[in-house]
């Protein structure tokens, strides 16, 4: 017998979206809208009569705001909730508060041609209240949100690979003598929350990171600030040219894909256009290829919860390369999915759950410490 579709419920003010939204997610079989409502309250009675699978909700709202409700929604009767909102500087905060009290997906709503791009947008949207339906919100306390950037046409874009951005050498060209060890990271549904365990937990020596979280633009920047607040170790929005640090991590800014480079025995970042990898800008495939082939046995690489492959294939590269690789286990994930893919595709050295990646890292790091000490007096 065939699953049944997720049904969904839309909060939201504007008609307009709440029509477009309906349209919209209808065209996929495996979901059913079975209602919408204007604001909470009228989403309260609709809930009472029909319980939905996911939740879209607005954060700016009448009568009651979408961060009460979503807490009300938490406290009462946890489900699926996928903040869809126009994030701008202001609204961007708010929505990494709306993921610390339980929301799992973010969908970046603009203030002028909503219906334009949520049609444009329209594999992105359905691939994200998917991806919530999956979510274990039981075992979720924040959870990541997802990049719903524009492809390039109304049609179906085939599933580009990090060939799109990336060409050229494969990673057994990789230059693997350099000054120290660079650690990549990639997560995605779910992973705003395993970011934080992981992050918190590394020292103030700790090897540089590079961070792809599938999230919208502006969302990134307030993302990292919160980051930078409570780690102990720097964390800022990538930026085109940063410098990969001991002792900092860089958030790949939300719509443009990053890259991991080499100059000299230094390593740097590269922020830059292109199209959707694995349906996603940034993509953690683009990430993983560029350290299997800039940094080689060098790189440490650690992909985390989410819904879909993608860093499955860039992973498989950078073991092929000679890089040392974790994956998050399924006990511990939001949803399963690019880390069991990641797996599947041969790429994985060592599965463990989130609260000992960090450790992991920091001993492997270690390790290697002396052989590397010994690089620079030769």
């Amino acid at each position: 017998m065939a699953e049944r579709p997720v049904r969904v419920l839309i909060v939201d003010d504007s008609a307009l979206v709440r029509q477009t939204l309906r349209e919209i997610l209808e065209t996929d079989p495996d979901i059913e809208v079975v209602g919408t409502a204007p604001d909470p309250y009228l989403a309260v009675r609709k809930m009472k009569a029909d319980m939905p699978d996911v939740i879209t909700l607005d954060v700016e709202m009448p009568r009651m705001d979408g961060l009460t409700f979503l807490g009300k929604i938490m406290a009462q009767h946890p489900l699926p909730v996928v903040i869809c909102s126009a994030l701008t500087e202001k609204n961007s905060a708010l929505a990494v508060r709306a993921v610390e009290q339980g929301a799992v997906e973010v969908i970046n709503k603009p203030r002028l041609g909503v219906k334009q791009f949520f049609h444009d947008a329209r594999i992105q949207i359905i691939d994200v209240v998917k991806a919530a339906a999956r979510a274990d919100i039981a075992r979720k306390t924040v959870v990541r949100p997802l990049a719903t950037d524009l492809p390039e046409q109304r049609a179906v874009a085939p599933k580009l690979t990090a060939d799109a951005v990336l060409t050229g050498a494969r990673p057994g060209h990789a230059v693997f003598q350099t000054t120290d060890k660079v650690v990549v990271v990639g997560a995605s549904t779910g992973g705003t929350e395993a970011l934080r365990v992981f992050l918190e937990a590394m020292p103030l020596d700790a090897p540089g990171i590079v961070v792809v979280q599938h999230m919208p633009e502006h969302f990134t920047t307030a993302f990292a600030r919160r980051l930078d607040g409570i780690c102990n170790i720097t964390v800022k929005e990538a930026a085109d040219g940063d410098p990969v640090l001991r002792g900092q991590a860089l958030i790949a800014p939300g719509n443009r894909h990053t890259l991991l480079v080499r100059s000299g025995a230094k390593y740097l970042v590269q922020v830059k256009d292109g199209p959707l990898v694995s349906r996603h800008r940034p993509s953690v495939d683009v990430l993983f290829r560029s350290a299997a082939r800039y940094a080689g046995a060098n790189a440490i690489g650690v992909i985390m919860t989410g819904m879909g492959d993608d860093g499955a294939r860039g992973m498989a590269e950078m073991h092929v390369a000679g890089a040392y690789t974790l994956a998050q286990d399924e006990a511990s994930c939001v949803v399963y999915g690019m880390p069991g893919e990641a797996v599947k595709h041969g790429g994985v050295d060592n599965v463990l759950p989130l609260d000992r990646i960090a450790g992991e890292v920091i001993r492997f790091y270690k390790s290697t410490q002396g052989h590397y000490e010994t690089q620079r007096v030769v």
